[in-house]
């Protein structure tokens, strides 16, 4: 058996990349160091003292969550992964002998991103990048929802009936470890039959790249348009918008009319007063146009299956915010590459 020689690491880094190692691609095609001013305000807070070891390269921590978006993995998991695959080291670049992030560490530099409310931040930095490569959102704008599961909560129909009221039941609040595992944001909604527990991916794509640029995060329940308004987006050169039926309202339709769009929603037909031939046909056309938002659901759900775990709205946004943002930088590569 051969010793292990000082650049047998190197060699089989080298290996994986002739074979086509996809986080290659992903590691050089983005400007990882513009994110540094944003993440490093999570070092802002003064040290007591200089003793201890020093906290993990921001950056590096930032790449950590996207593995872990791009994989699916829990902290453990994630902790596991980089110490086992020479593919995860290449990409956050350590070493053999480097000192891994552990799943305590991980989730806390998560923690403190959700905290200071920084993802949507970086989701509007590579946002930046785009538009400075050439990606700007163009040719119209499409508006959909999608539902993201999460773990079922097995409370008593007495707590239920208090947390849809907006209560704390009190057997939360007079168990604080009860409490953590306890998610009162998240909501049950049924879709095609199903029931669903979780919440709702708001986005906005636009047409041309079919790149997230705008999102919202709701509980399940939240109906589409609720979050319509909030989803126009200033930026495209295009004011078409088009959205599926369940977003035509005349409110919606007379508020993107005031802010300069035009309304290419589909039209809904009602019991007693169905669509014309003439509607029908728009809504064909305007259908080959909106599938495309179905194209960047589709790529997400292969992320992570449309399911997250975690509890509470708060960590739900951040983990959303990440698969969306991983979205884009996939699709940057993808197109860019």
């Amino acid at each position: 058996m051969s010793e292990v020689g000082l650049f047998d690491f190197e060699e089989r880094c080298s290996q994986l990349n002739l074979l086509g190692n996809p986080l290659e691609r992903l590691n050089d095609a983005i400007e990882w160091e513009s994110f540094r001013s944003i993440l490093s305000k999570i070092h802002e807070k003064p040290r007591k003292d200089n003793s201890g070891r020093k906290p993990y390269d921001c950056v590096l921590m930032f790449k950590v969550l996207i593995l872990q978006s791009l994989y699916n993995l829990s902290d453990d998991q994630m902790e596991y992964h980089t110490r086992d695959r020479i593919s995860f080291m290449q990409f956050l670049g350590l070493k053999l002998d480097d000192i891994v992030p552990d799943s305590k560490t991980i989730w806390l530099f998560r923690e403190q991103l959700t905290e200071l409310n920084l993802i949507k931040t970086l989701f509007s930095r590579f946002d930046d990048f785009l538009s400075r490569q050439g990606y700007t959102a163009k040719a119209g704008s499409i508006v959909d929802a999608s539902i993201v599961e999460v773990p079922v909560q097995r409370n008593s129909r007495e707590d239920n009936k208090q947390i849809k009221q907006g209560q704390l039941p009190p057997s939360f609040t007079d168990n604080p470890n009860k409490m953590r595992q306890k998610d009162t944001d998240a909501r049950w909604i049924k879709k095609h039959n199903r029931n669903y527990f979780g919440y709702k991916n708001h986005i906005n794509v636009d047409v041309k790249y079919k790149m997230i640029r705008k999102y919202e995060v709701t509980a399940a329940n939240v109906h589409d348009s609720q979050e319509a308004k909030e989803l126009l987006d200033n930026k495209n050169s295009n004011k078409d918008v088009y959205g599926d039926s369940a977003y035509r309202s005349d409110e919606i339709s007379r508020h993107i009319e005031k802010k300069g769009f035009r309304d290419c929603i589909h039209r809904k037909g009602y019991r007693g007063n169905k669509l014309d031939e003439r509607s029908i046909k728009a809504n064909t056309k305007k259908s080959r146009i909106r599938a495309r938002v179905e194209h960047s659901f589709g790529r997400i759900s292969q992320f992570g299956r449309k399911m997250i775990r975690c509890v509470g709205k708060v960590r739900a946004c951040a983990k959303i915010g990440l698969r969306n943002l991983l979205y884009n930088m996939d699709r940057y590569v993808r197109l860019a590459v």
